[in-house]
């Protein structure tokens, strides 16, 4: 069967799609990907993928998703796929009506997380529920990657049959280990005791970095790695001047890394993960951290609410809020036991739960490939 996965940035792609491109492809189907130049691509081209550029546009700009979809209908006019697996609400649309126009046999999506369940004005949230809601009539196969996402789109109803596949990370890859540990702390300089609480994102507002930043000058045993970087289609406002100012508060306590592809070893060097989002979908960096053996900090939202066992594997804490925060943190940062005992709870549900092959393995199944 010939497979066309869809996705909007280079990014997504790498970091999400790329393991079930994979496992189609380990079960002898023909693979192919589209989506916007970029430099991350250079990983899935290297093991044999073909991966075609399209310029999509992160936005609901009328022109510039009228250009990607002519892109998109020359693409599946091309390889006349026989299943389009379309990501992310604006990408995922336009590949839907692109597939339906082209006649493609069967199309499936996958949410990454509703737009209309982020903060924000309330025509954008309407306009993109009925982005979603006309998606959905064009849908055979209807995935998400949270539950309470897959009750979401039943309950308004944007698809009949949704299934929450969730998200899955190796955890041969990300798993505790003392040498890099060690190896780390020592390329990066902070001490063997050092406590470290690390934040792995998209430098983007909504991941709660400004009330993340405000709370560590209230944590005084800690230290802050932040490990990411805003990527050039992320719309809001620029953090800099949150991250100037907390550089002056915090002086040394504060470590921004910038984007690394050895997150296993950032991760596997630190004590606690936070993630102060005020949306998610099902966040790959909290199964990650779980995966490593760390306690989770998160918000109560959508997504790590559904990840995080309070008092057993994390705290949650209410979004877009500094105290609450900052005494979850200065909590973990006191108690070494308390981060242990939560740290190896975590691992053993992410093991249960969000073991990448066996999530691959039962998402390719849903998608009958």
């Amino acid at each position: 069967m010939r497979v066309l996965f869809v996705a909007n940035v280079d990014f997504a792609l790498r970091h999400f799609i790329l393991p079930l491109m994979r496992g189609a492809r380990a079960r002898g189907h023909e693979v192919f990907a589209a989506c916007a130049e970029g430099p991350l691509l250079d990983l899935p081209r290297a093991e044999g993928f073909t991966v075609l550029p399209v310029p999509m546009a992160r936005s609901f700009s009328p022109g510039a998703n009228l250009r990607a979809f002519r892109a998109l209908r020359r693409v599946v006019r091309d390889i006349r796929p026989d299943l389009v697996h379309a990501h992310f609400p604006i990408s995922g649309l336009l590949a839907r009506v692109a597939a339906r126009m082209e006649g493609v046999p069967r199309t499936a999506y996958t949410v990454h997380g509703f737009l209309f369940n982020q903060p924000g004005r309330p025509w954008r949230r309407a306009l993109s529920l009925a982005v979603e809601w006309l998606g959905g009539r064009l849908t055979d196969t209807f995935l998400t990657v949270s539950e309470e996402e897959a009750r979401d789109a039943r309950r308004l109803r944007i698809h009949p049959h949704p299934v929450a596949a969730r998200n899955g990370r190796d955890p041969a890859r990300f798993r505790p280990d003392a040498e890099a540990r060690a190896a780390l702390r020592a390329e990066i300089g902070a001490a063997p005791d050092e406590v470290v609480v690390t934040a792995l994102s998209r430098l983007v507002r909504h991941k709660g970095y400004p009330e993340l930043l405000r709370a560590m000058e209230s944590v005084p045993g800690a230290t802050l790695w932040v490990v990411g970087e805003r990527l050039a289609s992320d719309h809001g406002a620029d953090l800099e001047p949150d991250f100037a100012r907390a550089a002056e508060a915090l002086g040394p306590r504060l470590r921004r890394l910038g984007y690394r592809h050895d997150t296993e070893r950032v991760l596997a060097a630190s004590d606690i993960f936070c993630l102060p989002s005020h949306f998610e979908g099902l966040p790959m960096s909290v199964i990650e951290a779980m995966l490593t053996g760390l306690p989770v900090v998160a918000t109560d939202i959508r997504g790590p609410r559904e990840q995080v066992v309070v008092e057993g594997t994390g705290l949650l804490v209410p979004p877009a809020t500094v105290a609450p925060l900052a005494e979850a943190l200065n909590r973990l940062a006191g108690d070494a036991a308390l981060r242990a005992r939560m740290g190896a709870a975590g691992r053993e549900r992410a093991l249960a739960l969000y073991d990448e092959r066996a999530v691959v393995e039962r998402t390719l199944d849903l998608l009958g490939l």
